[in-house]
């Protein structure tokens, strides 16, 4: 049970996350100025990203998605089982990293602490990563109970 309601959450974030990736691919500006570290004192070009970056964030985020959906048997795709096995325990492991951060501009022992995304990132990115690999780790140690 736990395990289902972790893996339509972990859907749900993932599908909002890639919902404003693909926001940003079609010109929408909604947070652009808090998503992208930038130096202290330094102003954000937005065409800093290509597009095309974006778009592959967006699929990456949708595929994280669908894969808890897998993972909790909500939907069938014809995967091989080590896609689903190695994808769930790639996933967390790569919203850990993404928490702890560089030691620069992201993550929680970050130095630049003054910009924009730099307030955003200590306030939401990082508890929301932090979150995101807690619960995907929590589904596979709960699924093999």
């Amino acid at each position: 049970m736990i395990v289902s309601i972790l893996s339509v959450l972990l859907f749900l974030v993932f599908a909002v996350l890639s919902g404003f990736h693909f926001y940003w691919i079609f010109g929408g500006t909604f947070g652009i100025n808090k998503v992208i570290p930038t130096k202290e004192g330094a102003t954000l070009n937005k065409q800093v990203i290509p597009p095309v970056a974006t778009l592959v964030v967006a699929l990456g985020l949708l595929f994280f998605g669908l894969l808890y959906l897998l993972k909790g048997g909500f939907i069938h795709i014809p995967l091989p089982n080590r896609v689903i096995a190695y994808g769930t325990w790639f996933v967390p492991s790569i919203f850990l990293l993404r928490a702890i951060g560089d030691f620069n501009y992201v993550g929680f022992f970050k130095k630049v602490r003054n910009t924009d995304f730099a307030k955003a990132d200590s306030t939401l990115f990082s508890p929301l990563c932090l979150g995101i690999g807690a619960s995907g780790f929590a589904i596979q140690l709960l699924d093999g109970i």
